[in-house]
């Protein structure tokens, strides 16, 4: 599984021909979510507070390339580096 990005301490990953919708994983500690790509919601899983809302804020600004790279990612090609959130 891919990391698209890291930004403190949260690792944002894509798997190889995952299953519908788009989305995207977040790991942050023992903590893991899954989240939709259009619309950016959380799908599944538990994230502390503070840091899901920058993994949201963070989508909200990179949603094209996320899209892309499920795309990539759908034609088993290797995705690209998406920027951390600042």
């Amino acid at each position: 599984m891919p990391e698209v990005s890291r930004f403190f301490g949260v690792s944002i990953r894509m798997y190889f021909d995952d299953h519908n919708p788009p989305h995207f994983h977040a790991v942050y500690g023992d903590a893991e979510a899954e989240l939709g790509i259009e619309p950016i919601a959380l799908l599944q899983g538990r994230f502390p507070r503070r840091a899901f809302g920058m993994v949201m804020e963070w989508a909200a600004a990179h949603q094209e390339e996320l899209l892309a790279n499920w795309e990539l990612m759908r034609n088993d090609q290797a995705p690209n580096r998406i920027a951390p959130l600042d």
